[in-house]
C-alpha cells in the first residue's frame, strides 16, 4: 500500500515539477517530492514577500508624500500668518496718508519681487521656504492680495498655494454708523449693519448685526436706563442689570455690545489725504464768494461733471446766485457767463471742495467720492443735496461717496420724492432734514418719498421726517451690498487690516 501511495506521489509531482519547469529527478520517489514542495513554498513564499515589500515601500513613498505635501501647507500658512502680523505692526493705528506711504515709498515686502524664508520646525531644524507674493492695494483701495506658496524640502516639487485677501474695513460697510444715539421705529427693516457709539432703540427687524460701544445709556427719548443696544417693541426689554434676552425677532444676526468706538475726529486725515488726491488730478476747488460757498456739481453719465461757481444761497440752502467765469458780477442762473465748465472725473475718483457743495447728478460705469471740506481750520462745509444722485448700473461698477465735513443737508427745495445712491458722511454734523419753519422764516413742508440706497455715517443723531408731519412721510433705506468689497475712493476706513478671503489654488 506504501509503495502504490509513492508512486503515485511521485507521478503528481514529477507533473507539478514539469508545470513549474523544474527539473525532476526520481531518486526515491520521497526525496523528489519533498525537493518539489520546497521549491513550491519557496516560490510562493517569495512572491508573496516580494508583493509585501513592494507594497510597503509604496505606502512609506506615498506617506512620506503626504507628510511633505502637509508640511507645505503648513509652510504656507505660516507664511500668510506672517504677513497678518506684519501688516499689524506696520500699518494698525496710522493715518491714511501713513498707509498709502508704506505701500508706495516703504518697499513693502513681497510687492517689488517675491519674499523667500526657510521655514524651521521647533527643534531647528529647516524642513522647507514659503514665498510671498503681495499684490498692494490700487490707491483709492483697501484691498491687499497675497500669495504664500510653500514646500517641503524632501519634495520640492510638490508645492502648496493658498492666496488671502485683506482688507481694511470701510465706513461704508454699514448701513447706519453714529457716533450720537439712535432710535429706529417699528416698520423699519434694515439689512446692512448698524452701530452706534452711543445707544439704539430698535423697534424693527435688523437683519445683521446691531452694536453699541456702551454697555448701558439713558435713552434720551424717556430718560430711563437701558441696554446699550434694546428694543421696545412687545415684550419690552428689561432694563440692566437683568439678562439681555436673544430677541431674535428683532435682532435676526444678533446684537453686541458693548463693542469699540468708531474714531470721527480721525477722518480729518482722510480728508486731508483727499485734498492730496485731488490737487494731483485738479479736482480741488476753492470755495467762491463772500461766504466761501463753494460749488455745485453735477455728475454726468459720459464720464465728466459739471461745476458751476456759487456766489450766495438762501436760507432752505437753494443756489440764488452764481459768480461769473471770468471778471465780476454774479448770474442768476449756472448759464452764459456763469455757464459750468466740464471736467472728466479722475483716475482715482476724488473731487474736493475747500467749501459748500451742491451735488447732484448720474454716473455711468464710474466710481467717486465728493468731499466738502476745509481742514486748515476755518468753519466746516456742508454738502446740499435737491435733487437726485443716481447710478445707471447697480453691480458695483457705480459707486457714488458723498463726504460733507459739517453736514449732508437735505434742502427745503429738494424733490418730493427724491433717491439718493451713495454711501453718506456727516463727520462734525448729521445727515438729515432741518425743520423748516420758524424762525429760518420758512413755511413747514412735507415731502413723499426719499430713498437712500447705500450707506450714512453720521456724527449725530440723522433724520428725514419731524413728528409735527413735516420732512418725508416715507423714509426707505436700502443698504447696497456692493459697497462692503467696493468702497467709494479713499473713502474712510478702519485703521486694521482684517483676512475676508481665503482659499487654496
Amino acid at each position: 500500500m506504501n509503495d502504490d501511495r509513492n508512486k503515485k506521489l511521485v507521478r503528481r509531482s514529477s507533473r507539478l515539477a514539469r508545470v513549474l519547469g523544474v527539473a525532476w529527478i526520481d531518486e526515491g520517489g520521497l526525496k523528489g517530492s519533498a525537493l518539489v514542495y520546497g521549491l513550491v513554498i519557496m516560490t510562493v513564499v517569495a512572491i508573496v514577500l516580494t508583493s509585501i515589500v513592494g507594497f510597503v515601500a509604496a505606502q512609506t513613498k506615498y506617506a512620506l508624500r503626504v507628510h511633505a505635501r502637509e508640511q507645505a501647507f503648513q509652510v504656507a500658512d505660516t507664511g500668510i500668518q506672517f504677513y497678518k502680523w506684519y501688516l499689524a505692526h506696520n500699518t494698525d493705528g496710522r493715518t491714511a496718508q501713513q498707509i498709502q506711504d508704506f505701500w508706495t515709498t516703504g518697499n513693502p515686502y513681497g510687492v517689488a519681487s517675491p519674499y523667500e524664508v526657510e521655514y524651521n520646525d521647533p527643534s531647528g531644524s529647516a524642513i522647507g521656504k514659503y514665498r510671498l507674493e503681495v499684490t498692494p492695494p490700487t490707491l483709492g483701495s483697501t484691498i491687499v492680495t497675497v500669495k504664500s506658496t510653500g514646500f517641503a524640502y524632501r519634495y520640492p516639487n510638490d508645492t502648496r498655494v493658498l492666496e488671502v485677501r485683506f482688507r481694511r474695513p470701510s465706513w461704508s460697510e454699514s448701513a447706519v454708523l453714529a457716533n450720537d444715539f439712535m432710535r429706529f421705529g417699528s416698520g423699519t427693516e434694515v439689512f446692512g449693519k448698524i452701530h452706534s457709539n452711543k445707544g439704539i432703540r430698535f423697534d424693527g427687524v435688523a437683519h445683521n448685526i446691531v452694536s453699541s460701544a456702551v454697555s448701558t445709556f439713558i435713552d434720551p427719548d424717556h430718560s430711563v436706563n437701558e441696554f446699550g443696544v434694546h428694543t421696545h417693541k412687545n415684550p419690552i426689554d428689561p432694563l440692566p442689570p437683568a439678562a439681555v434676552p436673544a430677541r431674535t425677532d428683532v435682532f435676526e444676526a444678533g446684537r453686541k455690545f458693548p463693542v469699540a468706538t468708531v474714531d470721527f475726529n480721525g477722518l480729518l486725515g482722510d480728508l486731508s489725504l483727499m485734498k492730496t488726491a485731488a490737487q494731483a488730478t485738479n479736482s480741488y476747488f476753492l470755495g467762491t464768494g463772500a461766504n466761501n460757498n463753494g460749488k455745485k456739481i453735477t455728475l454726468k453719465t459720459d464720464g465728466t461733471y459739471d461745476v458751476c461757481k456759487v456766489n450766495t444761497f438762501n436760507s432752505g440752502y437753494s443756489i440764488t446766485k452764481y459768480t461769473k467765469n471770468s471778471g465780476g458780477g454774479t448770474c442768476s442762473t449756472c448759464s452764459g457767463s456763469c455757464a459750468p465748465t466740464n471736467y472728466p472725473i479722475p483716475d482715482n475718483g476724488v473731487i474736493f471742495v475747500e467749501g459748500n457743495a451742491w451735488v447732484s447728478g448720474t454716473i455711468n460705469n464710474k466710481k467717486v467720492t465728493i468731499a466738502a471740506a476745509d481742514i486748515s481750520g476755518g468753519a466746516a462745509p456742508s454738502v446740499y443735496i435737491l435733487n437726485d444722485i443716481r447710478y445707471t448700473n447697480t453691480d458695483g461698477r457705480d459707486i457714488i461717496g458723498i463726504i460733507g465735513q459739517n453736514n449732508i443737508e437735505i434742502a427745503y427745495a429738494s424733490e418730493s420724492d427724491l433717491r439718493i445712491d451713495a454711501a453718506l458722511l456727516a463727520q462734525q454734523g448729521r445727515v438729515g432734514r432741518e425743520h423748516y419753519s420758524s424762525p429760518k422764516g420758512l413755511n413747514p413742508d412735507s415731502k413723499s418719498v426719499i430713498t437712500v440706497n447705500g450707506a450714512i455715517a453720521t456724527n449725530l443723531r440723522y433724520g428725514f421726517a419731524w413728528t409735527d408731519g413735516t420732512g418725508y412721510t416715507t423714509r426707505n433705506l436700502y443698504y447696497d451690498n456692493n459697497l462692503l468689497y467696493y468702497p467709494p475712493p479713499y473713502f474712510p476706513t478702519g485703521t486694521q487690516y482684517q483676512m475676508d478671503l481665503w482659499e487654496e489654488k
